[in-house]
């Protein structure tokens, strides 16, 4: 019995040290080197036709690096110029849209310490789309925006970039995606109107 005990401990042992050696997801060696972990930000703006009319779209993204390769996190954009749409209201003030969305963002990054390289991610998440009227009260010198008829959506926004390694911490990005819109329900605009192409540029800084 002693024998068959000692055995075991030894099993056990034996066991506990592999065990001590396994992959993990943070402890993974490539070319024996540990996973590396960073993180970025890019804030970015988005030139993209909006009901037929110019739109620009600022905000950005960012998240945890990994192995210099992928990128997990989270963006937002909403739209920051005055694009008219027909208006529904009776006091004749003009319409203009209101556009937003936010999601889940993952990246890619291709030969990261190449000067040139490409990188290509998607967004995967939601937004409110609505009217915002503006308008000059009496006797008031101040524009008002009222926003009303709102609804919500699904957006999914692949990309893809050419990135340009401009310092060790900073990095410039110019490149497309594409805007897909569903379940939006404001009235008289669209989910074709409010989704597209757009070209993209986003200064990315982190540690990479």
């Amino acid at each position: 019995m002693k024998k068959i005990l000692a055995a075991l401990l030894v099993l056990a042992a034996q066991q506990t040290f592999a065990q001590s050696n396994q992959e993990t997801l943070f402890s993974a060696k490539k070319n024996g080197k540990k996973t590396t972990i960073g993180a970025y930000g890019v804030p970015a703006a988005k030139f993209t036709p909006i009901d037929g009319k110019f739109g620009l779209l600022t905000g950005g993204y960012g998240g945890v690096l990994l192995n210099g390769k992928i990128m997990l996190g989270a963006g937002a954009y909403s739209l920051i110029n005055n694009v008219e749409t027909p208006t529904l209201n009776t006091a004749g003030y003009k319409d203009y849209v209101n556009l937003w969305y936010t999601g889940f963002v993952a990246e890619y990054i291709h030969n990261s310490d190449k000067l040139v390289h490409w990188t290509a991610g998607a967004l995967l998440g939601g937004g409110g789309v609505g009217r915002r009227d503006k308008n000059k009260w009496d006797n008031d010198d101040w524009d008002h925006n009222n926003v009303y008829d709102q609804s919500g959506f699904f957006v999914a926004e692949p990309f893809a970039n050419l990135e340009v390694n401009i310092t060790k911490f900073l990095r410039l990005d110019v490149g497309a995606s594409y805007r897909y819109i569903a379940g939006s329900s404001t009235a008289g605009i669209t989910d074709g109107k409010i989704g597209g192409p757009s070209l993209n540029i986003g200064l990315k800084a982190g540690k990479f």
